[in-house]
């Protein structure tokens, strides 16, 4: 069924939406949110979370590494959707970037629904086990310079060695292309619409997110 929603009501819309979506991974309805860098994927994991009754949320900043940028497909399917996909509590090691090593075993229970949030979440190994995908719709240029001014001048080494390791990555495993839903930050919340893998025929209705359309 096509997505609908309402003026005002992007959020929670969509939360109704991802509950009646079939389990993808086990008994989990996995839900990636990816984007750029500093484009708003965990504030907004966050808010959709909360709209989902306190869905869990795995940051992909805590399965990557210093070492590990983008080489940690490995180590998400093994320590967390294959525990998921028998119906059991995944358990993994979160990455400390300030201590650079990964800390004691973190849960991830095989709740309803989960979302993975961060670069790299509709990668072509994970989009198989994805019941939806997101795609942050903001400009790589705009979205870095977001990140560089939230983390300040203590991480200005890192993001110079991140941005183009992100744009190899998704050189070589572009996301977008493959996003079922586009969300885009407005003014008063979000706007969501149809992303380039769903319908974009008559039957496929945008939602009007909780703010004025943004211009596409």
């Amino acid at each position: 069924m096509p997505f609908r929603s309402a003026p005002g009501s992007a959020v929670r819309d969509l939360a109704s939406h991802i509950r009646g979506l079939p389990p993808s991974c086990g008994p989990v309805r996995l839900v990636g949110v990816d984007g750029h860098a500093g484009s708003g994927k965990t504030t907004f994991a966050g808010r959709l979370a909360t709209a989902l009754d306190g869905a869990p949320v795995l940051r992909l900043d805590d399965i990557a590494s210093h070492d590990e940028l983008f080489d940690w497909t490995g180590r998400l399917l093994d320590q967390v959707i294959e525990p998921l996909r028998h119906g059991r509590t995944a358990r993994y090691a979160p990455y400390d970037w300030r201590a650079r090593r990964f800390g004691p075993p973190r849960p991830l229970p095989a709740a309803p629904v989960a979302l993975v949030e961060g670069v790299g979440a509709g990668r072509r190994d994970l989009r198989p086990h994805l019941a939806l995908l997101l795609w942050m719709e903001r400009p790589d240029e705009e979205a870095w310079a977001r990140g560089r001014a939230r983390d300040g001048e203590e991480q200005r080494e890192f993001w110079n060695g991140w941005i183009p390791a992100e744009r190899r990555h998704f050189a070589d495993d572009p996301s977008r292309p493959y996003a079922d839903l586009l969300v885009r930050e407005v003014e008063k919340g979000y706007h969501v619409l149809p992303g380039p893998a769903g319908s974009t025929g008559p039957d496929r209705n945008l939602t009007q997110g909780d703010g004025p359309p943004a211009v596409c």
